[in-house]
């Protein structure tokens, strides 16, 4: 177990590297010149030539990749460009609005889609059956920026309910002491901030976890279906238990495996969903920070948070890896 963990975490690590090596050449090659958008017109050849010397452009590509890893190994992950703030100060800003958000839509999912799943296996073969596949579709197709778009004319324009833009309201000053302002106003009891922050939440995660609930519905679904065939579930109907007593003390059990493991991939891209609709609400994650980014060629910033995002997705995978296992021992012990 110890050696596979190790392994886990060796490969993990050269991957990183590899994503780091393949962005930093490919952001290098790329038409544009990040320096030519920071200098004024009438700056002269020498502010130029000192400003690319400033942020490491001299010098030829080798060189330039050696000392970016060289830097980010001992945790330098360089300036910003265009906002001249360190990368990783700029990342631990933002990183926790966007985990905040990816982790709420998540629960939603999960809480809908096991919902609806154990639903339509009771509903199996009556009419509201196709009435859930026909509402499970619509959520499956429709993609999280169109839900995005969708609410903000509901809620924000039509029926005015919701905030459509931002993290807080700037009138609200509970001294923050991290930037986990949802989870710290809740410990904090701030239940005035809480309600505010959740309430500027609320569009963002429905828009992102729609799709995933659907997801997690038509799999578990599916999962349910084959497990309430076996013969264990059919001796347990046998003894008297009820449908619902079956699926979720039985049929759920073996049939969360499955669903774990894909849920985690379909999580993943949950967290990459985060740019499109973090820009449509003006959200401040790092995933709003990555198209301003993309925008202005920030190049030490897009490595930073090409990095961040590489990270997100391998701890994903393994917590996802570790959650299947504790879920079958045959996994675990093997």
């Amino acid at each position: 177990m110890i050696v596979s963990v190790i392994n886990r975490l060796v490969v993990a690590a050269i991957t990183l590297v590899g994503v780091g090596a393949i962005v930093f050449v490919l952001l290098r090659v790329v038409p544009g010149d990040p320096i030519a958008m920071m200098i004024s017109p009438g700056a002269s050849p020498a502010d130029i030539a000192a400003l690319r010397a400033r942020y490491g452009l001299d010098a030829d590509l080798a060189t330039q990749f050696w000392m970016w890893l060289k830097a980010l190994l001992s945790g330098d992950f360089g300036m910003s460009i265009s906002l001249r703030r360190g990368v990783l100060s700029l990342l631990a800003e933002r990183l926790p609005a966007t985990l905040e958000l990816a982790f709420a839509a998540l629960a939603l999912a999960v809480a809908l889609g096991l919902f609806l799943a154990v639903l339509g296996t009771l509903a199996r073969r009556t009419v509201c059956e196709p009435l859930i596949d026909a509402l499970n579709g619509l959520a499956l197709a429709v993609p999280d920026f169109v839900w995005a778009l969708a609410l903000v004319l509901a809620f924000g324009v039509f029926v005015p309910v919701l905030p459509l833009s931002g993290r807080i309201n700037p009138s609200i000053d509970e001294g923050f002491v991290t930037h986990f302002y949802l989870i710290e106003s809740l410990l904090r009891l701030k239940l005035t901030a809480f309600a505010d922050v959740a309430s500027h939440m609320a569009m963002p995660v429905i828009a992102l976890g729609l799709p995933l609930a659907a997801v997690i519905v038509r799999l578990l679904k599916e999962a349910l279906k084959e497990a309430m065939v076996q013969d264990y579930v059919l001796l347990a109907r046998l003894k008297g238990m009820s449908e619902l007593r079956l699926i979720l003390q039985e049929a759920l059990r073996n049939a969360i495996g499955p669903t774990l493991a894909l849920t985690g991939v379909q999580f993943t891209f949950l967290i990459g969903g985060t740019v499109i609709v973090e820009r449509i609400f003006s959200y401040p994650g790092i995933g709003n920070m990555a198209v301003d980014a993309v925008i202005n060629r920030d190049l030490p910033l897009i490595q930073g948070l090409v990095l961040m995002f590489g990270l997100i997705f391998i701890l994903v995978n393994l917590a996802v890896d570790a959650l299947a296992a504790f879920f079958n021992p045959r996994l675990r012990h093997g």
